[in-house]
């Protein structure tokens, strides 16, 4: 089985385990934090389904949502989740979403996240290309993706009926050669 984790200074980014539920459930039942992701609030039941449903998956299986628990290192708590999809018929691209929960929000761990996330696929041999979709009507997570560098290159109108409403997205993408370009030119600033 091919599990990941990642170190940054403050996080671990690594397999959700049972041990999250509590956590994994506070933030997940929340309707704020639901409120432009692709499910709506989780029961208790249905958080432990979800968790026991990741133990299994694998890194890299194209086109598997593999979903990672992101954990507080200083005091061994979830605060939040990751995904990752590789693409179904190129696994040098990918696909990446990120929930943190409300009580740890504006404390930048969303954007040490998805840079640790961006230089661990970026360091694989020969990965090309990374996406997310986020909600038009999503300002936190716009800023979040333009300011680690990411290009808006899609608006689609009314592309998807969510939660009893027609809503609108926008694709986000950033190239191997761009991250790479984005990180020199900050060494050198």
């Amino acid at each position: 089985m091919c599990m990941i984790r990642i170190d940054t200074d403050r996080l671990m980014i690594r397999p959700l385990r049972i041990e999250d539920l509590s956590a994994f459930h506070f933030y997940r039942s929340n309707p704020e934090v639901t409120k432009y992701q692709g499910f709506d609030v989780f029961t208790l039941k249905q958080a432990e389904a979800f968790i026991n449903s990741q133990t299994d998956k694998e890194f890299a299986n194209p086109g598997e949502w593999v979903q990672y628990g992101i954990e507080n290192k200083e005091t061994g708590v979830l605060i939040g989740d990751c995904a990752i999809r590789l693409g179904l018929t190129d696994n040098r691209l990918g696909e990446i979403g990120i929930t943190i929960s409300p009580k740890e929000q504006k404390k930048g761990y969303a954007k040490e996240t998805l840079h640790a996330i961006l230089d661990f696929l970026f360091g694989i041999d020969g990965f090309h290309r990374v996406t997310e979709i986020v909600d038009t009507e999503n300002v936190a997570s716009i800023q979040l993706l333009e300011s680690l560098g990411f290009r808006r290159e899609g608006h689609f109108v009314d592309n998807i009926f969510f939660k009893g409403a027609w809503g609108s997205e926008y694709q986000y993408a950033m190239l191997k050669s761009e991250w790479l370009h984005k990180k020199l030119s900050n060494r050198n600033s």
